[in-house]
């Protein structure tokens, strides 16, 4: 049975979020513009919500945050933040983002394992890599800072991340609300990145690689 629907505000929940491209192009093939999509997560973490995970794939991404402020604020600064910065960084008029987004609230740290090991394991489903850790935008990779689980989530052990379910986890659709807004300070993705993902919590951030997809 599917869960109801809560309404979500700065509750301290944690939430998997996905949102897709505008006809679902495959923009983040670019790798300027996965980088910047990065750099834009980076711009709101710590004010507008915590980040525990994500992945930067071709035409969406997967989130695991947890709100601030409003969700539906907090993914506005993300997607309103790209678009402004595409715009005026990469000089693209086009529309980016698919209206709305999908978001499944967390439940318990069972639940946390299931949707941390689907964003890992994306990239593997899709033949864009061979192992998580081989992605470069992707948390899997371990290369970046990422905000620590809230307590009630923290999982036994990270070693159980291996495989991923067959569909995609439970999500709600959530429509679009809000004008997108400007980005609001600046990143901080300036450290040399790491080669494997350490079972930690915290890690530091760097730069993300340059080359592009396979």
């Amino acid at each position: 049975m599917r869960p109801s629907r809560e309404h979500a505000t700065n509750n301290n929940q944690t939430y998997m979020v996905t949102t897709d491209t505008w006809g679902r192009r495959e923009l983040f093939r670019n790798e300027r513009w996965a980088r910047l999509l990065i750099d834009t997560l980076y711009h709101y973490r710590g004010a507008a919500y915590l980040l525990h995970e994500f992945v930067i794939m071709p035409d969406h991404f997967h989130v695991l945050l947890t709100p601030l402020t409003s969700l539906e604020k907090a993914i506005q600064f993300i997607k309103g933040g790209f678009s402004y910065r595409a715009k005026r960084e990469l000089g693209s008029n086009m529309e980016i983002w698919q209206r709305g987004f999908s978001d499944h609230r967390i439940r318990d740290a069972n639940d946390y394992q299931i949707h941390v090991s689907y964003i890992w394991q994306n990239p593997v489903r899709k033949r864009l890599c061979e192992r998580p850790e081989e992605y470069i935008y992707s948390s899997a990779h371990g290369a970046f800072e990422l905000d620590p689980l809230p307590q009630g989530l923290k999982p036994n052990s990270l070693d159980a991340l291996a495989g991923a379910p067959e569909g995609a986890p439970f999500q709600t659709a959530r429509p679009a609300g809000g004008a997108e807004t400007a980005p609001i300070q600046r990143p901080f993705l300036d450290s040399p990145p790491s080669t494997s993902r350490p079972v930690t919590n915290e890690k530091q951030v760097p730069s993300v690689p340059q080359h592009k997809i396979a």
